[in-house]
């Protein structure tokens, strides 16, 4: 049953057919084949809707929302370029510091790459940046956005293999700063080499001084997400609800620029978001209770536990696996597909879920700029009106830092586990 739900999977895949489609597709054939009731179909759909954890996402995504929708866009470009706009390629800095302060409100990568991408890469353009580098630096950064909390991404993880979502956060904030660390090296590598512009903030901060003051509020988002999940204040999902309600405060109360048009997309937009995350989400569980009924996992991680003996290979063939995975399958669906087989692995190894769930989510983020099913490149190469090859070629630099990275985080367990 289970092999004949993952050809017809991968054969809808092949067919262009969306994702969360393709997988009750290979479901329901295999369930007709078999001679089981289609209405196990109708109780799995419906059985991960009811998950109290479930909620912080589209509480996440709304504060994230609301965030962006004013002037916090503007506030934090400025401060970036403040700090960053006076090196070789000043603008590709902003760029990457940007994305880790988009990270800590929306907590999505796709988010990320369209609010900064559309703010930037017309800019970069103007002053000389060929682009498919611009393009490459916006889809290759805002993937630093999955893993500074709130994200997405590990909420998701969090709730497939039973991890606690506030270690995942905490732990996903140095590979997070790694990952951008080394994305700075790469831009300010090729700048160097390109003698790319610099872009000082006109009138520094003299003239920027009281923008910071304002922009304070916003940027202690991610420090008030973290501090209330440490400290036991409340649950992710209650904190998803804080959240959103400080972003009212800050958008309508501080910033005073919020407008029921601009709330309103900001709901529209985050029913849309949700929507799409939950019918993968529910999608996923079908196959996830096809896989489980057969002990697709435990046989599995027998299999390579007894074909595969030292468990450096292992993590290396699970890199391997979820760096082709990552190349066709969009991010949530490939964690919510991957996350229960992987995790009965890492068991057998000893491999911590904290650092497996970083392991999974840096790789698969990989997948948002790599052909031929990259959102973020995509998204990036709309905005520049640049080829799609054009910007694979720019990205070389930081595929190399990304894998540095994923390797790192894979082999030494101190980067992820406190």
């Amino acid at each position: 049953m289970s092999a004949t739900m993952i050809w017809i999977f991968f054969a809808c895949l092949a067919l262009s057919v969306p994702v969360a489609h393709a997988m009750l597709g290979g479901v329901a054939a295999a369930l007709w084949l078999d001679g089981k009731p289609m209405a196990v179909i109708a109780q799995r759909l419906y059985s991960p809707t009811q998950s109290f954890p479930m909620l912080a996402i589209p509480f996440f995504i709304l504060a994230g929302n609301l965030m962006m929708s004013g002037r916090f866009g503007v506030y934090l470009v400025n401060i970036a370029r403040l700090a960053v706009g006076h090196m070789k390629g000043g603008l590709g800095q902003v760029s990457i510091i940007g994305s880790v302060m988009f990270g800590g409100v929306s907590g999505s990568a796709v988010a990320d790459a369209s609010a900064l991408g559309n703010a930037l890469i017309p800019v970069q353009q103007q002053e000389g940046y060929p682009g498919g580098f611009a393009a490459a630096i916006n889809s290759a950064s805002s993937t630093v956005s999955v893993l500074i909390p709130p994200s997405i991404p590990l909420i998701l993880y969090g709730l497939v293999s039973n991890t606690s979502i506030i270690d995942l956060f905490v732990a996903g904030i140095l590979p997070g700063v790694l990952l951008a660390f080394g994305m700075f090296i790469a831009v300010w590598w090729v700048a160097r080499r390109r003698d790319l512009p610099r872009s000082p903030l006109a009138g520094g901060f003299a003239a920027f001084k009281g923008q910071i003051v304002a922009a304070i509020p916003a940027l202690l988002m991610p420090l008030f997400v973290i501090g209330t999940l440490r400290f036991g204040v409340a649950t992710p999902t209650e904190v998803s609800v804080m959240a959103v309600a400080y972003a009212l405060i800050v958008s309508g109360g501080i910033y005073r620029d919020m407008t029921i048009p601009s709330l309103w997309t900001a709901l529209v937009d985050t029913a849309m978001m949700t929507g799409a995350v939950m019918f993968i989400i529910m999608a996923s569980s079908t196959i996830q209770w096809v896989l489980t009924a057969e002990r697709v996992p435990q046989d599995l991680a027998l299999w390579v536990a007894e074909t595969i003996r030292e468990p450096w290979m292992i993590i290396l063939a699970l890199n391997v696996v979820m760096l082709v995975v990552g190349a066709f399958l969009d991010l949530p669906a490939a964690v919510l597909l991957l996350g229960p087989l992987f995790v009965t692995i890492g068991q057998a190894i000893g491999l911590d879920p904290v650092q497996l769930g970083l392991m999974m989510v840096v790789n698969l983020s990989i997948g948002l700029y790599t052909p031929p099913v990259g959102t973020t490149l995509f998204i990036s190469a709309a905005i520049a009106r640049v080829g799609l090859f054009e910007v694979v070629r720019e990205l070389v630099p930081f595929y190399l830092v990304a894998l540095a990275v994923l390797m790192a985080i894979s082999y030494i367990p101190a980067l992820t586990v406190y």
